[in-house]
């Protein structure tokens, strides 16, 4: 039993990993703030949450578990309000979000 407990939460933290790293990767390609925080929230949310419910599984029915989810429960709360926070935030500073013309789009 404890075998299969390891497996699982070895290929939940490797899918929490994959989430981390697609999420870096999107974060330095996309081209303005606004674009980078849709990355960044995957990163946040599914990369860290993932990250989490593996521990959780791996340290099994203790309260170490409940602490992780109570960080879970709290992580997937905030992750998207400051998301939100940050882009209202950049709009009233004046940032633009970057917008591309069509016609552009269709000549090449």
């Amino acid at each position: 039993m404890e075998v299969i407990v390891y497996i699982v939460s070895g290929l939940i933290l490797l899918a929490g990993s994959c989430f981390v790293l697609i999420g870096g990767v999107g974060v330095l390609r996309m081209p303005d703030l606004f674009t980078r925080l849709h990355p960044a929230g995957i990163t946040d949310t599914m990369g860290a949450g993932l990250v989490l419910v593996g521990l959780a599984v791996y340290s099994g029915l203790s309260l170490e578990t409940i602490k992780l989810l109570i960080i879970l429960f709290f992580l997937v709360f905030t992750s998207p309000i400051s998301s939100y926070a940050l882009a209202r935030a950049a709009l009233h500073g004046g940032q633009v979000p970057l917008t591309f013309d069509r016609s552009e789009r269709d000549e090449s």
